[in-house]
């Protein structure tokens, strides 16, 4: 950790700081969440989605999680908030999710630390969960899975990929199967929850049924919550119920 700073808090039993934190000597920013009872708390690194500005973490989001019992860190990825570096769409920003959980260890007494990840931020869980061997459960939530067929399927973003990318994946299949976390499963240990809607307009569902046909194919531990119907954002009180059950999944395993 670098340096941290009071933040507002939307919870007066949430105590809220945000932390400047080195990936890879990039100084990258994020938002920690701290439940104000004493306790011993496990942990929680949220991974949010979009892109840049879009997407931002939420003060109100994640003191909702740390209202069901966890200490919860959700980086802002490097690039963002005055961060140094660029936001590069599980590019070398997902060591940004590898070092947030030294910075959770700073806080957490547990040795429990899971991770989340919403849309975007399912590639980003994905990765953290392969790369480290401390994660005790993923939930990737209208999670992407492949990024080539998020280029095929989101043409409002195919110029924004190829500008971080480098150009498209019928000319460089291998820079978008390198973000593709389905070729890195294999490295994953942890339980996994898939949860999505099938008429997510953002992240088609096709993207949790890559994923958990792969993590069946591989003999992984995962679960599904297709919602029928659902969108990307599900509606305010579906959303509260399926926080609140899946914290109960992730502190189950």
């Amino acid at each position: 950790m670098i340096t941290h700073r009071p933040y507002p808090s939307p919870h007066d039993s949430v105590k809220l700081t945000e932390i400047t934190y080195s990936s890879r000597g990039v100084s990258v920013k994020g938002l920690l969440a701290e439940p104000k009872a004493s306790g011993t708390y496990e942990g929680l690194v949220y991974l949010r989605g979009g892109l840049q500005h879009v997407g931002m973490v939420r003060a109100a989001r994640i003191a909702q999680f740390a209202q069901q019992g966890f200490i919860v860190f959700a980086p802002y990825y490097r690039g963002n908030r005055g961060g140094h570096g660029r936001d590069e769409f599980a590019g070398d920003d997902r060591y940004d999710a590898l070092y947030a959980v030294d910075v959770l260890k700073q806080f957490c007494s547990s040795s429990r630390i899971h991770v989340y990840g919403f849309s975007r931020g399912g590639i980003m869980a994905l990765w953290l969960a392969a790369m480290s061997d401390d994660i005790t459960s993923v939930v990737t939530w209208a999670g992407v899975s492949d990024v080539t067929y998020l280029y095929e399927e989101r043409v409002d973003m195919r110029r924004t990929l190829k500008r971080i990318i480098g150009g498209t994946p019928m000319k460089y299949p291998a820079r978008y199967a390198a973000r593709t976390p389905l070729f890195a499963l294999n490295y994953v240990q942890a339980p996994l929850l898939i949860i999505h809607g099938t008429h997510d307009e953002h992240v088609d569902i096709e993207h949790a049924y890559f994923l958990a046909g792969c993590a069946r194919v591989l003999d992984k531990q995962v679960e599904t919550w297709i919602t029928e119907g659902q969108k990307h954002h599900y509606g305010p009180a579906l959303n509260r119920q399926t926080v609140r059950d899946l914290c109960k999944w992730m502190k189950a395993q």
